[in-house]
């Protein structure tokens, strides 16, 4: 049997429910104060010190065909690892101390203030380094190389800073688009969650079964099945389904309503066959919905009995369902109120955001019927 799968099929993955995506929109928005996170909860102080240990051990080495003997190697290795210390412990507890403040200017203006405080502490430490090597007779003095040990320090500090700072902002902007992204997806799926249980189906389902509960028990235990099947089906999250799922909760929907109409509800269904309806799949609940405004807003129009007409097709890589809604003879609104109320933007945009831009809902209204027809990309991915 050929395997049939949307171009974006997540078979290994569902959507996170909404309190899930709200933790992780409040952690990043917690992460997104400043460009900047805190340096000095990067990592504990004994970690930045075990660091910077590390890194002056290796400029030694690099830097060890200037020494003449293990004692010179091991005063430099000491006073490159005390100077970066004072250079950048201190430094690290200004910039945090100062978060509040930058927090309030513009990201070049802080990036500038934090390479002249970590850029000044170079100079001014390596200056200090040099100026007590000299006075234990480490360090034969000489002017010009004083300049360029100094100048050659701040630079490379400099450099440093502003790969961090870039990489800083990087991190900063990728985490304000997954921020974005996550609360697009929060959004949704409220609207989705909106969107499915109308209160006025809800109230009258409930209306209905308590009506059925004295008089004809046995019904009311069908109806029950039901609207349980379709409400658990509401609560799971927007997700991919077969699409005999997808059948089976409208034909729990369809059941109550014909219920609650007193079987003045005929449905004529025309599907593909089962062996190719098998592996196809569709966002949850986007033909139920779409089924469910079409009716409630032709039984506000009339009390006569309501025909139903739904056909499936898939052909060259795409699905088409065709729902028609007979138009009762006596209709108590009149066609343009009732275009009003035949939008499904939101099941297309779930359409779109599974299957793709080329995914679309089109309703139109007729004399006799209302016509809606779904269509979206449906791809042979089989071996």
């Amino acid at each position: 049997m050929k395997s049939w799968r949307s171009y974006r099929y997540k078979t290994s993955q569902e959507n996170k429910n909404s309190s899930i995506a709200n933790d992780e929109v409040a952690l990043l928005a917690e992460r997104l104060e400043f460009f900047m996170p805190k340096l000095m909860e990067m990592m504990k102080p004994w970690q930045w010190l075990l660091a910077i240990f590390f890194w002056s051990l290796f400029v030694a080495i690099v830097d060890r065909h200037s020494v003449v003997n293990e004692m010179q190697f091991i005063i430099k290795f000491m006073a490159r690892f005390i100077q970066t210390s004072l250079a950048l412990i201190p430094s690290f507890y200004l910039i945090d101390y100062l978060r509040p403040v930058f927090k309030g200017l513009r990201v070049t203006t802080v990036s500038m203030y934090v390479l002249l405080i970590l850029t000044t502490a170079t100079a001014v430490t390596v200056a200090l380094a040099l100026l007590i090597m000299i006075n234990a007779g480490w360090f034969n003095y000489n002017l010009a190389d004083f300049i360029s040990i100094i100048v050659f320090n701040t630079v490379i500090a400099a450099g440093f800073t502003i790969a961090a700072l870039l990489f800083f902002l990087r991190r900063y902007r990728e985490l304000n688009a997954l921020k974005h992204s996550f609360e697009q997806k929060l959004s949704a799926q409220n609207d989705v969650l909106k969107a499915r249980l109308a209160p006025h189906f809800f109230f009258n389902t409930i209306n209905t079964l308590m009506s059925l509960i004295e008089s004809e028990p046995q019904r009311a235990a069908v109806l029950l099945q039901h609207v349980s099947a379709l409400f658990r089906a509401s609560f799971n999250g927007a997700r991919e389904i077969s699409f005999e799922e997808e059948i089976a909760l409208c034909e729990h929907y369809l059941a109550i309503e014909s219920i609650r109409l007193a079987d003045k509800l005929v449905v004529n269904w025309q599907l593909p066959k089962e062996d190719v309806m098998y592996d196809m799949v569709i966002t949850a609940l986007t033909l139920q919905s779409v089924i469910e405004k079409m009716l409630v807003n032709v039984i506000r129009m009339t009390t006569e009995t309501i025909y139903i007409d739904i056909k499936v097709t898939w052909l060259q890589h795409r699905v088409d369902i065709t729902i028609s809604v007979q138009l009762p003879k006596k209709a108590l609104l009149i066609n343009h109120d009732l275009r009003q109320h035949m939008d499904f933007m939101i099941q297309a945009q779930r359409l779109r955001a599974y299957f793709g831009q080329s995914a679309d809902i089109q309703s139109s209204i007729m004399n006799k019927q209302i016509l809606t027809n779904i269509s979206y990309p449906l791809q042979d991915v089989s071996l």
